[in-house]
């Protein structure tokens, strides 16, 4: 199955809430719904915004995909091969 953000065929995927679980919780909401990514995507949304901004302002696969800064890493990450480990930095 391919990560839903950046489409390279992964095996094992990660479960991302698109609405932080800590935000749900702590305001004792349902969780939100999820998206399924490849370690490297997982890690560099949470790299890139805190839960805050994710909460408020990227709470959907399609304003994850429109996010510029992310744009540029799912356009690289795409070229990679899927076994390579990607390291994320702000």
């Amino acid at each position: 199955m391919p990560c839903q953000l950046c489409q390279r065929p992964i095996d094992n995927l990660t479960e991302h809430h698109l609405v932080p679980r800590q935000y749900t919780r702590r305001r004792k909401l349902p969780t939100s719904d999820t998206v399924l990514l490849c370690r490297p995507c997982h890690k560099h949304i949470h790299t890139l915004f805190d839960n805050h901004t994710l909460a408020r302002e990227l709470n959907t696969l399609a304003q994850l995909q429109a996010e510029p800064r992310l744009q540029r890493f799912v356009t690289w990450v795409r070229k990679q091969h899927p076994e390579k480990r990607v390291r994320s930095y702000r």
